[in-house]
Parts: C-alpha cells; sequence; structure tokens
C-alpha cells in the first residue's frame, strides 16, 4: 500500500477511537450530574441524529472539498462539541455536536479510499479499515472506562499545569479533556491526507431535487426482493447493538454490581465477540448463502433473554461473547448482500448514504423504546426479555418475508441470487 494509506487508517483509527471513549464519559458526565437512568441512552439518539437528517446532503459536502479538508473540518468540530461539555453546555446538546462531525465525516473516510487507490487495492484496503474501525471500537469502549476508572482519574486530576485554572475537576471531565487530544491526534494525521487530484463538485444548486433523488434511492433499495431483506436485517441490527450497549451497562450494575468503568469493559467483550462472528463469517459464508443465515439473528435474541439469569462474570463473559459472535456472524453477510445489491441498483456512494440513514433511524427508534421503557419503571431484567423477544421475533418476520418472496418471486430472486454468485467468485 502506498505511504498516504497508512495516514489516513491512523486518522480513521484516532477519531474512530475517540468517538467510542467519549460515549462512556459522557456517560459519566450524566451520572456525575445526577441524571435520571432514562436518559443516557439519549446520547446516542443525539449523536446519530445527524446522520438521518443529513443523509441526503453529507455525501455531496463531502465532494464539494478535498477528503482529507472535510475529515479535519469534521474532527474540529467534534473538538468543538467536547470543549463544549467541558464548560458547561448540556452533554446532550454537546454531543449532538459530535454527532454532526460524525456524519460530515463518514462519507469522506469511505471515499478517500475509492479516489486514492487502484480498484485491485480496494478489497484490501476495506479488510483493513474495517479491522481497523472494530478494533477502534473495543479499545475506546476500554479506555473510556479505563479513563474514568478512580486511580487512573485520580492520576489525571492531580497533574498540575502551572498558572493555568483547567477547570477539569471530576473523573468525566478528565477523561473528555483526555478524549479531545486524541481527536486533536487524528487532526494533524488529517493535515497530512494527501491530495487525490480528483476534481471537486459544486453543492448541489437545488436542495430539493437532491431529497428527492435520496428518497427515489430509498424506494428503489427497499422494493428489491433481496435489498428489502438484507436492509431490514443491517438496519434491526444497528438498532439492536447500539440499544445494547446501554442494556449491558445497566445490567452489569444490576447483575454484577459492576460500576460504568468495569461495564465499559464488558461492552469491550461484545465487541470482540463481534469481530470474531465477522471473521467466521467472512471465511465460511458466500454472498449467494447470505439468506441463510437469518436464523441466527433470531437465535442471539433469544440467547440475549439469557442474560436475566447470569450473576457470575465467569459466565457473562462466555455468553456475552457468544451473542457478539452470534450478532457479527449474521450481519456481515448481509452487509455485504446490501452493498452489492446496492452497487447495482444505485451505485455505491448513494447506497451507503442509504444505509446510514435506515440503520441511524433504527437507532432512534430503539433507543427512544429502550429509554421509555426505563422511565416508565421497568426493570432492566424485564427489557431485557421485551428487548429479546423483539430481535427474535422481527428476524422471524423478515425470514417470513423472504420465504414469501422466495414463493412469489421465486424466478427473480433466483436471478439475483446467480448474479450475487458470479460477482462472489
Amino acid at each position: 500500500m502506498p505511504a498516504g494509506f497508512y495516514t489516513i487508517m491512523a486518522a480513521q483509527f484516532f477519531s474512530s477511537l475517540a468517538d467510542n471513549a467519549l460515549l462512556v464519559a459522557a456517560i459519566a458526565l450524566l451520572h456525575q450530574m445526577s441524571a435520571p437512568d432514562w436518559l443516557p441512552p439519549y446520547l446516542k439518539f443525539c449523536f446519530v441524529i445527524s446522520y438521518v437528517v443529513l443523509a441526503p446532503y453529507v455525501g455531496a459536502f463531502a465532494d464539494r472539498l478535498p477528503k482529507g479538508q472535510v475529515m479535519l473540518i469534521s474532527n474540529s468540530i467534534k473538538i468543538v462539541g467536547c470543549a463544549a461539555m467541558l464548560v458547561g453546555i448540556d452533554p446532550l446538546i454537546a454531543y449532538s455536536l459530535v454527532g454532526l462531525g460524525a456524519a460530515a465525516y463518514s462519507p469522506a473516510k469511505y471515499g478517500i479510499l475509492t479516489e486514492y487507490l487502484p480498484h485491485s487495492r480496494l478489497v484490501a484496503a476495506n479488510g483493513w479499515i474495517e479491522g481497523l474501525t472494530v478494533s477502534s471500537i473495543i479499545l475506546g469502549t476500554v479506555l473510556g472506562g479505563v479513563l474514568i476508572a478512580p486511580n487512573v482519574s485520580g492520576w489525571l486530576l492531580a497533574i498540575d499545569v502551572p498558572h493555568i485554572q483547567t477547570g477539569v475537576d471530576t473523573a468525566a471531565e478528565s477523561a473528555i479533556a483526555i478524549v479531545t487530544l486524541f481527536y486533536a491526534v487524528a487532526a494533524v494525521f488529517n493535515l497530512y491526507i494527501p491530495r487525490t487530484g480528483v476534481p471537486i463538485k459544486a453543492l448541489p444548486s437545488n436542495p430539493w431535487a437532491t431529497l428527492k433523488d435520496f428518497t427515489g434511492c430509498c424506494v428503489r433499495l427497499w422494493r428489491d426482493k433481496l435489498g428489502q431483506i438484507s436492509l431490514s436485517v443491517t438496519t434491526l441490527f444497528w438498532g439492536a447493538g447500539a440499544t445494547l450497549q446501554f442494556i449491558v451497562i445497566a445490567w452489569a450494575d444490576a447483575a454484577l454490581d459492576y460500576n460504568l468503568s468495569q461495564a465499559s469493559i464488558l461492552q469491550g467483550v461484545v465487541a470482540a465477540g463481534i469481530a470474531a462472528g465477522a471473521v467466521i463469517a467472512s471465511i465460511r459464508v458466500s454472498l449467494d448463502q447470505a439468506v441463510r443465515v437469518i436464523p441466527l439473528g433470531a437465535a442471539m435474541g433469544i440467547i440475549v433473554i439469557g442474560m436475566v439469569f447470569v450473576r457470575e462474570v465467569w459466565l457473562a463473559i462466555p455468553l456475552l461473547v457468544m451473542i457478539g459472535a452470534l450478532a457479527g456472524f449474521f450481519v456481515v453477510p448481509m452487509n455485504a448482500l446490501l452493498q452489492h445489491r446496492g452497487h447495482h441498483l444505485m451505485g455505491a456512494g448513494r447506497s451507503i448514504a442509504v444505509q446510514n440513514f435506515n440503520e441511524n433511524a433504527s437507532i432512534l427508534i430503539l433507543i427512544a423504546g429502550y429509554s421509555t421503557l426505563i422511565k416508565h419503571g421497568t426493570s432492566i431484567y424485564m427489557a431485557i426479555v421485551v428487548f429479546g423477544l423483539f430481535i427474535t421475533g422481527t428476524m422471524m418476520l423478515v425470514r417470513a418475508w423472504h420465504l414469501r418472496n422466495l414463493r412469489l418471486h421465486g424466478d427473480e430472486l433466483q436471478g439475483l441470487l446467480a448474479v450475487a454468485r458470479s460477482a462472489h467468485h
């Protein structure tokens, strides 16, 4: 790989690492403010709302400037969001600023690879990027937990900067300050991302036309007999995954008597399971066989309910690894199938925009649903049962939908699967 590729990877790693550590630090900040238990999940709600609202337009913005410059602007917005938390602005508002930066960052980080590398290197490059992203999720979540741990935060707070009053006085604030430095490191790498020479494109003169085109792409993907199934699965997965982050924190407190720092490490255990499942799926499941993994999603929902009966960490860790592994195993083939159909129907860029819109809308809905249950006094154990049954039920409905498509549109589906088979080989 050319040297510039490693600069791109470093920038993405540090930015993603900071994103995941910041969520833990922001939750700690809300706990410090004695916020009610139903409020922390809305951090994720505020983070992803920009992905949903701006989905038709962030791609156009990413094409308006060199990709490295877009990534630099986006990381700068994230730094402003961190600073807002430190000066006392409502964490939900400040975290929505970070989400705005992340939404603008997303199409640039994917688009730069297509512009910079020859097509023969794209598969290998995406493999590196996906592996790096999973690593940053695991390490970032654990980092957030470590930064708010009493011994580490105590050491950080003891650091004295002569003649400067930082205003950083708590474990959550010291963690946010360190996360800000990681965003700054990512921004430095952004400065050295090579220019690709690809001509920049002006912003669309008619934003309504952009919205209309985006809406048409959404309809096209949902009408496709394979696209609708794969999009349903990935949409449900991302909503469920975001909700599971907060379920694990509340469950670890109730069942294992874990604090937020310890619970964040358990989140990393789930992410490690997802990584393992994803690797196995990439080896064992071909593109045209992707729909056969749907029952594993239903099985995952049943196994999630098993969390209700666990009270010991030696049982909790393998259970969480299994949940993650099943999630990774069933979502990776479906995601590949979705990208394949999206590429054929409308092109990769628009397909990713549609996918981001649907998946983040799912996060908004499921996070709001979970938070509403907690707000109305539902115990975490009952919430886990409701969550598990919802996952199993919806996955079984998706499977029934696919079987119905097979009965009514068998020839069309066989043709689409044949295209997928040829693409895999």
